[in-house]
């Protein structure tokens, strides 16, 4: 198979696959995802990955109709029937079928959605050029939810422009991006927003984290400005996709560069944890 779509028990190729129009995703976005990716079949930070899925649905109250090990393992069977062992893969829980009301369901079951493609992740030595937008999104960040006009709006707004990412901020203090984690460097520190409702910390923010402290980079988790953002020594953004990528550009000013030995131990450390993980 080239691609493949899964739906309660059910998969085909994405294109031949159809959801009921009851599914609550349809009229109310009410559900979670999570997005990580293969190499050589093997699936990276799979447990991680579902442990923060499983996190958003139980934020929501969505119970899951199968356990942890048991998504693990239909995970590591479904990458295997694509014809690229390289892939992009998508996790959706929603709350269930039914009638259109905002009550729960009471015998809602919660549906799966399971997508896959061929893909690979970002160069993570190409540099990011940014633009900075007010952040508009609700005080549930930290849950991975299906409501991402906010995100999708500001990541139009990088399309329009011919840049990479959107940077968000409340005020003056900057969060997070548009899909992805933002992280300063300053003097030797590496400061990123708190793991609060305001941001989703991702499991690439995670492992920067984990790498910063295995190097003896002092790591702070607090807020700041955005004119701290403009005068850091360096700007990473991190994601499932993005390992560790170096911010040259902001509202078109050049930013950043100023500790690149910094960010070359970083992105040679991520990439080969992703390589030999995956191998």
């Amino acid at each position: 198979m080239k691609t493949l779509g899964y739906y309660n028990g059910t998969f085909d190729e994405l294109e031949k696959m159809t959801v009921p129009m009851l599914d609550r995703a349809c009229y109310f976005g009410d559900g979670v995802y999570d997005v990580t990716y293969s190499r050589n079949y093997k699936i990276y930070a799979l447990e991680e990955h579902v442990d923060r899925f499983f996190h958003s649905a139980e934020l929501l109250k969505i119970q899951p109709t199968l356990t942890k090990p048991e998504l693990c393992s239909l995970l590591l069977d479904l990458v295997k029937k694509l014809d690229s062992g390289n892939q992009w893969i998508y996790l959706q829980f929603t709350r269930g079928t039914g009638l259109r009301t905002h009550a729960f369901l009471e015998d809602g079951k919660a549906n799966l959605w399971i997508m896959l493609k061929p893909a690979e992740i970002r160069d993570t030595y190409q540099p990011m050029r940014c633009i900075t937008r007010e952040d508009t999104r609700f005080y549930h960040c930290n849950i991975k939810t299906l409501n991402l006009i906010p995100n999708v709006l500001a990541t139009q707004a990088t399309v329009e422009v011919g840049v990479d990412e959107c940077i968000l901020h409340r005020g003056d203090t900057v969060t997070e991006c548009a899909h992805s984690n933002l992280s300063i460097l300053k003097d030797g520190t590496l400061i990123t927003h708190p793991a609060n409702e305001w941001i989703l910390a991702g499991t690439g923010r995670a492992h920067l984290i984990a790498m910063c402290k295995a190097f003896d980079i002092a790591v702070l988790e607090r807020p700041y400005t955005l004119s701290e953002l403009m005068t850091a020594d360096e700007i990473l953004i991190t994601s499932a996709s993005a390992l560790c990528m170096q911010v040259t550009e902001i509202d078109g000013l050049a930013v950043g560069g100023k500790d690149t030995d910094t960010v070359r131990r970083l992105q040679d450390a991520l990439l080969r944890n992703f390589m030999e993980k995956t191998e």
